[in-house]
């Protein structure tokens, strides 16, 4: 007969390791590529998906705080000037903490609830609202 340290060492073993990551938000990582002087953010899609926010206002965010024109042409987001990968990431995780993470519980399950003219972050866990600024 085993024992239970045993026992309990092969159970932690068999745990898939999805279930003991520790965020279950993973944003992808921005990839880049500079051309002249735009810079090409070739799955942006993928990252507006995972934050589950929509692409104009990820987009409209990005573009305000870097403070370069442009646009959203299919699956990515092209800035009319040089940018390094290190800002862009820093930029979306700004944006994660302050339209994504709920600011009572801290979790990514949320969504806009508009009311009027007032955008609120709604968590579906606690249940917390919060005013949100305009972009």
């Amino acid at each position: 007969m085993k024992s239970y340290e045993e026992m309990l060492k092969e159970a932690i073993e068999r745990i898939p390791k999805d279930v003991t990551k520790e965020s279950r938000l993973e944003v992808p990582p921005p990839q880049t590529n500079i051309q002249g002087n735009r810079t090409f953010i070739t799955n942006f899609t993928e990252i507006a998906e995972s934050l589950r926010r929509d692409l104009k206002h990820l987009s409209k965010y990005l573009l305000k705080e870097l403070a370069t024109p442009g646009h959203v042409d299919g699956n990515r987001l092209i800035l009319q000037r040089k940018v390094i990968r290190s800002l862009i990431e820093k930029k979306i995780e700004d944006y994660m903490n302050e339209f994504v993470y709920c600011k009572e519980c801290n979790r990514p399950d949320t969504h806009f609830e508009k009311s009027k003219r007032m955008i609120f972050l709604k968590c579906e866990a606690c249940g917390a609202k919060h005013v949100l600024r305009r972009i």
